[in-house]
């Protein structure tokens, strides 16, 4: 499911505009990503929790010569799926 089909099964599901589904995805979007760049994390209780692990800097190999490269540390995003999600999916 690509953006646009889930703006269309939200707006379906909640009996809202489509325009007002896409209101409504680019504001979780955009509040989920303002917290996980404060270091902070989302729980939606019976969803999922959204965080932030950051990843320790490397040493990687260059797959075509085989010379070293260094990967340096950053931040990435995390989903772990809760409880209720999981046993839907299963």
């Amino acid at each position: 499911m690509n953006k646009g089909e889930l703006v269309d099964a939200m707006a379906s599901e909640a009996k809202i505009t489509k325009a007002d589904a896409q209101r409504a995805l680019e504001a979780f979007l955009n509040v989920t990503a303002k917290t996980l760049k404060k270091g902070d994390k989302v729980t939606l209780v019976g969803f999922g929790t959204f965080s932030v692990a950051k990843r320790a800097a490397r040493t990687g190999r260059n797959p075509q010569t085989g010379k070293e490269i260094k990967i340096a540390a950053k931040k990435v995003a995390k989903f772990k799926a809760g409880a209720e999600l999981s046993s839907k999916v299963k």
